[in-house]
């Protein structure tokens, strides 16, 4: 009887993973993962708790039970192979961090419940490309973060060494310098909140945040930008059809061989002509 186990546990595994991995389920899961978001939200005010507070419990109940049913599955089907794939392994920690107590110690965890909001990333694919990418920027954006924080540094040093003594609330010290330089950054009432008044008392200050805006906003942020869209478009050349078969355009083989079948289709038509022009002349002879 145990020798037959293995040859039914195939096809048993076979059938999971054909239904686990049916489109029809996978929108099933993501419809799962929407409702719960939206459940998850409602958990939040206390209005509607009040009235609705068993149900919508219940319902998380529901979905978390189908979500760790879901990972089961997975894990029955995949086996090893499930640990090796990130996004199953980010799965897999969603649901647990959900299964433990939000309760004692672990009344944190509760919070990150919503985490399991974020399983709509492994589920959609084109959101997954998404992730792809970015996790695909970040050696080339690690360069440009080293390169910022250097800057930050020194302009940083440079202002509570200019303006500590006027303006202590701002530049009173190295972090609060840096706090300052990054709301400036950002563009947050910059001008009337803090060039604007540090300019009554030094009027030079605007040779330093311009040079700064600059360099921090305008420059080092459009390279963030720039190394971000070079891997989405790099992931997603990676995805597409090659270009030579998009809308039913051959690869370079076949038009080739297409030109040279035209060039002797050419060849022959000549060929005809000129032996109808040569057999021309002698059906008009005299005697006829």
């Amino acid at each position: 009887m145990t020798t037959h186990a293995p040859e039914t546990a195939a096809p048993l595994r076979n059938r999971l993973r054909a239904f686990i991995e049916h489109p029809r389920t996978q929108r099933s899961i993501l419809a799962l993962i929407l409702v719960n978001a939206v459940l998850l939200g409602l958990e939040t005010a206390p209005a509607v708790m009040g009235r609705a507070g068993d149900l919508i419990i219940l319902l998380d109940r529901i979905i978390l039970a189908a979500f760790v049913a879901e990972i089961a599955v997975r894990l029955y089907v995949h086996r090893a192979a499930f640990f090796r794939d990130p996004w199953s392994v980010f799965d897999f920690t969603v649901v647990a961090i959900a299964l433990v107590p939000a309760s004692g110690p672990f009344a944190v965890v509760r919070a990150l419940r919503v985490l399991r909001v974020l399983r709509v990333l492994t589920v959609v694919p084109a959101l997954r490309r998404v992730v792809g990418a970015l996790l695909a920027a970040i050696p080339g954006l690690g360069s440009i973060v080293l390169v910022l924080l250097i800057l930050y540094y020194v302009f940083a040093v440079v202002a509570t060494n200019l303006f500590a003594a006027a303006y202590p609330q701002w530049f009173g010290d190295l972090g609060r310098s840096l706090y300052t330089l990054f709301q400036i950054m950002t563009l947050e009432s910059w001008s009337m909140g803090i060039s604007r008044p540090v300019m009554e008392t030094f009027p030079y200050a605007w040779a330093f945040f311009i040079p700064f805006i600059l360099v921090a906003t305008f420059t080092m942020l459009n390279l963030f930008i720039g190394i971000i869209v070079n891997a989405m478009q790099t992931v997603e050349g990676h995805d597409q059809t090659p270009a030579e078969t998009i809308a039913g355009i051959p690869h370079e083989p076949d038009l080739r061989e297409e030109v040279r079948t035209l060039a002797a289709e050419i060849a022959q038509l000549r060929k005809e002509l000129r032996q109808r022009e040569q057999a021309q002349p002698n059906d008009s002879s005299p005697g006829g």
